[in-house]
């Protein structure tokens, strides 16, 4: 993942990343790992932000922490272990000068574990709120107008696993022009413990 962003065509960017690892274990040979890596990255680009916590909060909380290290007007949001084209933040970049966009989102497709095979594409529609309310078919690249993501409040905590619906959905709410990019900029690594693959792994709420 840091590497696609270090990748990118567009370069005026800053990618947040709060570690929620620790688990009150520092001993523990992944999350030393782990950190090795990150404080290396965050010293090679000083475009790299990190944050260690002292503890797992859950990934909406985690996700707040990391947000709090943003200073763009703009924020975009992907998981750990994705990939983004190197097109992608230039993609979006171009539809906030070119649309007034508040809200961008793309679409996307799968990449096998190896990064080698690409397959199972999702070409989405563009913005209809009645297909939404049924299936979050926007999640990623998901890139918000950092003043309409504090109106919606960020993350909640009570909507873990269903997080991101959650935040894009107020997000929708408040925005006044959500633009649709009709490109394949986000690459969803798949895995067998993936919730969006085994559907019964998600707790029916």
């Amino acid at each position: 993942m840091i590497d696609s962003v270090r990748k990118q065509s567009y370069e005026k960017w800053e990618l947040c990343i709060a570690d929620g690892s620790l688990n009150g274990d520092e001993n523990d040979t992944k999350v030393i790992r782990v950190r090795e890596e990150l404080n290396r990255y965050s010293m090679e680009d000083k475009r790299i932000k990190v944050v260690y916590l002292e503890e797992n909060q859950g990934i909406a909380e985690n996700t707040n922490q990391a947000l709090a290290l943003a200073t763009g007007e703009y924020i975009g949001l992907f998981d750990h272990d994705d990939m983004l084209t190197p097109d992608a933040l230039y993609e979006i970049v171009k539809a906030i000068n070119d649309q007034d966009a508040d809200v961008i989102y793309t679409d996307e497709d799968k990449v096998s574990m190896d990064g080698q095979h690409y397959f199972d594409p999702h070409f989405k529609s563009d913005f209809n709120l009645f297909r939404f309310r049924d299936n979050n078919y926007i999640c990623h690249i998901f890139a918000v107008k950092r003043q309409v993501a504090e109106q919606a409040g960020y993350f909640r905590k009570e909507f873990d696993g269903s997080q991101d619906f959650d935040f894009i959905f107020r997000c929708c709410e408040k925005a006044e022009k959500i633009v649709h990019i009709p490109k394949v900029l986000y690459h969803w690594r798949c895995h067998m413990d993936s919730t969006a693959q085994i559907r019964k792994a998600r707790p029916m709420l």
